[in-house]
């Protein structure tokens, strides 16, 4: 789904864990530390493990000097597994513009509520002890480049922070340790395209790998994501809107605003109106409706809670 414009009037509020101003003066103090004990010699790791118990330390005092982006993800969630990889990368490639904190949303909790987290993946940043959303869901490369430019542009023009020194590109604990894996040519290809926005280019590279490889969940996820991109493509959301409201049995009009209502994020709408839809229609318009529905389950993954319930509300309908 694309990232939604990052915004500073969308900070959350995270008063409950620690006003800005103490996180920032806590920061100051822990480099002035740091600098006598001569930690400015250590290595720096750009993409680290943060729980509730070091979220303070890792996370508000950190963002003081470097904006950091918060990646809640789990181990069941598939698109988790498409998007955690490319924010990875990228984070070493910023060479210390940016810090990557990855929150296993399962075993955090009360950070998922303070966050206002409704889905994952879930992206947010933290820049000076404020929390800004920046998208939810997948996304495609080159918006999230963008908006990690955006980032460090807000970062540095309104508070000054200009990220880690002395970083060079590649740096970091995991980097240096892990060997990068082999990829796949074709989806590599694949997401290049997506990325370029060639989404008819994207979708025939995923169709490949799966003609190949039917359960790569890799290229389903993807091409689940060109699809839906492609089909929202110049799209007039007013009108869409308009039209799925005034004709509620119009089923095409009702595919329609389900896209859109996914493309934005708003997951558990999309469902419910397809739902809807399958529960009033027969026929063809039932069967349009449901495949539409299953594809859209591709998008998030079928172990996403929300893919669950939505599952069994499919069920309570058709049967």
């Amino acid at each position: 789904m694309q990232p939604r414009n990052m915004s500073m009037s969308g900070a959350v509020d995270l008063s409950a864990v620690k006003a800005a101003g103490e996180a920032k003066q806590k920061a100051e103090q822990a480099r002035a530390a740091a600098a006598e004990r001569g930690g400015a010699d250590a290595p720096v790791s750009l993409v680290i493990d943060v729980d509730e118990a070091g979220f303070e330390a890792e996370v508000l005092q950190r963002s003081a000097e470097v904006p950091v982006v918060i990646d809640f993800w789990a181990e069941w969630c598939e698109p988790c597994k498409q998007l955690s990889p490319v924010l990875e990368r990228l984070t070493r490639e910023y060479a210390g513009r940016v810090l990557l904190a990855k929150i296993d949303a399962d075993k955090n909790q009360m950070l998922m509520q303070q966050f206002g987290v409704q889905g994952i993946p879930a992206v947010f940043a933290v820049v000076a002890g404020q929390a800004l959303p920046l998208f939810q869901g997948a996304a495609p490369e080159a918006q999230i480049r963008q908006t990690l430019d955006q980032l460090i542009q807000v970062s540095e023009q309104r508070f000054g922070i200009t990220g880690l020194q002395g970083v060079a590109e590649g740096d970091g604990e995991q980097a240096a340790q892990e060997p990068a894996a082999p990829e796949d040519p074709v989806l590599v290809a694949a997401q290049q395209a997506l990325d370029t926005g060639d989404l008819n280019g994207a979708v025939q590279a995923y169709r490949n790998v799966l003609a190949d490889d039917p359960g790569n969940v890799e290229a389903r996820v993807g091409l689940a994501m060109a699809e839906l991109l492609g089909r929202v493509q110049g799209l007039d959301a007013q009108q869409v809107r308009k039209d799925a409201a005034d004709r509620p049995g119009d089923v095409d009009a009702q595919l329609r605003a389900a896209d859109l209502d996914m493309a934005g994020g708003h997951v558990e709408d999309a469902f419910g109106r397809l739902v809807e839809t399958v529960k009033r229609t027969a026929g063809d318009d039932r069967e349009a409706a449901r495949v539409r529905l299953l594809d859209l389950f591709e998008v998030i993954g079928a172990e996403d809670p929300r893919v669950v319930t939505a599952r069994s509300a499919l069920a309570r309908v058709l049967f």
